[in-house]
């Protein structure tokens, strides 16, 4: 009896359960082909208006960029997820179009579904192989544009495409190409990785609510990376502060800008790891470590750019007046090392021209700053002058609000002398064939004035000789014999040497004269005053004696 009422029980159970799985089938099967239907004419729509929403987009995208012009190869549009995806997008610069100053392979926009929690409508934009390529002409339009950037339309075309405002901005695979006039290589960044979060989803306790990672590969071998935090919606300008790290880029490849300033640089690697942050009240630039290894930098000077260099002078110096002890800018280096370098500096202004250059040179600068408080910064130099002998220098430079001051010592020794000839025909009329140079000299400046010495040395000195000069005219020859008997006057006979010691004073704080220029032009004043003393007197003197022997 207990048997055939549990058989029953089970029977009835099963049926209901049968029943109510056909019920719930009914039911899902009532919900879900309206769904169904409505997400096909949903697509079906979505589908047919690709087109049109293209077209629509890219009308509103020019309609808000000034000297730009915007093309959308395609448009998806995603009612599921309200996203929406255009491909090859391309930007041309209206002044000069061709080439494309940015190709889009792909731009995906979205809802930001994590800040929908939070209760902000927001979006996320991702962008793939973005290419930006920009040469000479196009920059210079640019920058010649009056118009600020912030206001030539750049935020509102990116609305245009996606009405959402960002809070994720992503960049993957990217690619920056500079190409200047001439045959130079251009500057390329590639691999470039950009992503930046929480743009309007803004914690209020973080005064940089939005953290960004960046990184990229830097013409051949460099690289170039930040991590740190950002606040996007900052005014004027966005800030930003984090870590910054270079590694191993080629300088060489700053060729194009570098060449205006009259700088030739050649060969050399930058490597760098500090702080960075940009903001209204602050500005910090701070370098914990810095190394240029293998540079070959000269300094140019030619007559044809005598006013321009004057005028990059007079700028250089009226800017680091103003950033020295300023307030709301922090530039530090704690240690910068220079090692197998040259350095040179070639003047094309004289005849013959002749260049002056230090080789294998290494050097370190510790604790530079604009800031007072930070203390003195300390300079140790040496190398190979003109190649040969030895040159060591040592300095001492404090940010003083009075204006520059530094104390600087100078040891120059067992220099070729000949490789000097291109200075003394320049300067004296005259070269060498034999001995050795060396330099000794210690300057200070404080309170916008310069004081010091300079002493040049020669020892076994040879001006004149037979073998080497006997083709050169009798005038020349005459000349060299007089100033071979000038520094036979001047010889230190116990010692073998030509011997001179020139004073250095001067007035450094002209608003008209870059520091750096005065202290040369001080400086070269008084070494060829002590190398070259009574020259001119004695070759008119020796012409009027010639003279009076003919008659």
């Amino acid at each position: 009896m207990l048997e055939e009422a549990e058989l029953y029980t089970r029977s009835r159970f099963s049926t209901i359960s049968r029943a109510v799985l056909r019920g719930a089938r009914r039911h899902w099967i009532a919900i879900g082909i309206p769904i169904a239907v409505v997400l096909v004419i949903a697509y079906t729509i979505a589908f047919l208006i690709d087109e049109p929403l293209r077209r629509y987009t890219e009308a509103k995208m020019n309609h808000a960029l000034k000297g730009y012009t915007a093309r959308i190869g395609k448009l998806d549009f995603h009612p599921l997820g309200y996203a929406l995806d255009l491909y090859d997008v391309v930007i041309t610069q209206d002044a000069y179009p061709d080439p494309p100053v940015l190709r889009i392979a792909s731009l995906s926009a979205s809802v930001h579904w994590p800040a929908l929690l939070d209760g902000r409508l927001v979006g996320d934009v991702e962008l793939e192989k973005p290419e930006v390529y920009l040469n000479l002409p196009q920059a210079r339009k640019e920058i010649a544009d009056p118009t600020p950037v912030k206001e030539r339309g750049w935020q509102d075309a990116l609305e245009a495409v996606y009405p959402l405002k960002i809070n994720h901005f992503e960049i993957r695979d990217g690619d920056i190409t500079y190409v200047d006039e001439g045959p130079f290589k251009p500057l390329r960044i590639r691999n470039l990785e950009l992503v930046a979060t929480n743009i309007r989803n803004r914690p209020a306790e973080r005064p940089y609510p939005s953290d960004v990672r960046f990184s990229a590969l830097v013409f051949e071998s460099g690289r170039l990376s930040a991590d740190g935090q950002a606040d996007f919606l900052a005014e004027p300008n966005p800030a930003f502060r984090g870590d910054v790290e270079l590694a191993d880029i080629e300088l060489d490849y700053f060729k194009p800008i570098t060449n205006r300033y009259n700088l030739w640089v050649d060969k050399g690697v930058l490597s760098a790891t500090g702080h960075a942050e940009y903001a209204q009240e602050t500005k910090t630039v701070a370098l914990s470590r810095a190394a240029i290894d293998g540079i070959h930098v000269d300094y140019v000077h030619t007559a044809p750019t005598a006013g321009a260099e004057r005028e990059t002078r007079a700028q250089a110096a009226t800017a680091a007046k103003q950033a020295s002890n300023a307030p709301d800018l922090v530039v530090r280096i704690s240690e910068l090392r220079l090692t197998k370098s040259t350095v040179g500096f070639v003047n094309k202004a004289t005849t013959p021209s002749y260049r002056v250059f230090l080789a294998d040179t290494d050097g370190t600068l510790t604790n530079l700053s604009n800031q007072q408080i930070e203390g003195s910064a300390v300079a140790k130099l040496k190398g190979a002058f003109m190649g040969t002998g030895t040159a060591t220098a040592d300095a001492t430079f404090r940010a003083d609000k009075a204006g520059p001051s530094f104390d600087i010592g100078v040891r120059i020794e067992e220099v070729d002398v000949t490789k000097l000839n291109d200075i003394f025909r320049a300067y004296g009329r005259f070269d060498t064939s034999a001995g050795h140079f060396h330099l000794y000299s210690e300057l200070d400046a404080k309170d916008g004035v310069v004081t010091g010495y300079i002493k040049p040395l020669f020892n076994d000195l040879k001006i004149y000789d037979k073998r080497q000069d006997k083709s050169k005219p009798l005038v020349r020859k005459m000349y060299e014999r007089v100033v071979s008997g000038v520094a036979k006057v001047l010889k230190n006979r116990p010692r073998e040497e030509v011997a001179t010691k020139a004073q250095v004073l001067g007035r450094i704080d002209n608003p008209k004269v870059g520091t750096v220029a005065a202290v040369v032009r001080l400086v070269q004043n008084a070494l060829f005053k002590a190398i070259l003393p009574g020259f001119d007197l004695e070759v008119s003197r020796a012409g009027r004696e010639e003279s009076r022997a003919e008659k």
